[in-house]
């Protein structure tokens, strides 16, 4: 597939996926959520991925200016476009087999808030924001919103997000619980790299059990956990990672992991 919304780059096994319409404040449309998900598929090399705006906003949100012959507006439509292509790719993000760092400078709106909430690290300057602004336009949050926002924030600031409409600036975002850090505008592309290195030099594959783990965790019960975590062990605990871990540890040394 060749990419007209989003590009994709690897570089020292770190993955960076672009929204990249900045004259729509990259305006998540059905060909861009399609080109994610493509890109997901063609991350064999990469250890971590970093998504984030081209310009001056991480992802105004659904594009409701999409093109004539499949329009996203309308309920049916909305129906159609969430089913086959929105959800699917949120759901792809989730369960990527690598940790995730999504980096927010302007507006993370709508679908675009909750691309940013499906990182493991969401990172925002302190011009940031997040919103849910769909009460202003008689709709309802979508994009998995309803899921992320009450177990990050719990229920009265989701609610307060979702009907009320508020935007969240980058530190509050960070005071509430609902991201990893902010930061001053300038830092966010330093920070960013510094993590993404950190996390590429990692033990990928028990950074992926962990992720499968957590949501788990926020799927089902204690018991359920418990057995994803005991089968989580055995698949890291046989990894050259877990090897090297252990051989590191005795030997008073920083351990080497590549990820296998």
């Amino acid at each position: 597939m060749t990419y007209e919304t989003i590009t994709l780059g690897i570089e020292n096994q770190i993955a960076t996926i672009t929204l990249n319409r900045p004259d729509r404040l990259n305006a998540c449309s059905l060909d861009m959520a399609d080109e994610i998900s493509d890109a997901l598929d063609r991350l064999q090399d990469a250890r971590v991925l970093v998504i984030r705006g081209e310009g001056r906003a991480f992802c105004s949100g659904a594009d409701l200016q999409a093109r004539g012959d499949r329009p996203v507006t309308g309920g049916q439509g909305s129906y159609i476009a969430l089913t086959q292509k929105y959800n699917p790719m949120i759901l792809k993000l989730a369960r990527l087999e690598m940790p995730i760092i999504t980096a927010v400078q302007g507006p993370a709106a709508g679908v675009g808030c909750s691309i940013a909430l499906v990182g493991d690290f969401v990172l925002a300057s302190k011009s940031g924001y997040f919103l849910q602004a769909f009460v202003n336009i008689g709709l309802v949050p979508d994009g998995g919103s309803s899921w992320f926002l009450p177990r990050l924030i719990g229920k009265a600031r989701a609610t307060r997000m979702m009907m009320l409409g508020e935007k969240i600036m980058g530190e509050q975002a960070e005071d509430w619980g609902l991201i990893y850090k902010c930061t001053e505008d300038d830092a966010l592309a330093g920070e960013v790299s510094a993590l993404a290195a950190r996390l590429a030099a990692g033990p990928t594959l028990s950074y992926a059990t962990m992720r499968k783990n957590i949501l788990t965790s926020l799927e089902h019960g204690l018991s359920d956990t418990l057995l994803a975590e005991a089968e989580g062990q055995r698949i890291a605990g046989s990894s050259a990672d877990a090897a090297e871990g252990g051989m590191a540890f005795l030997q008073k040394r920083k351990p080497n992991f590549q990820g296998k």
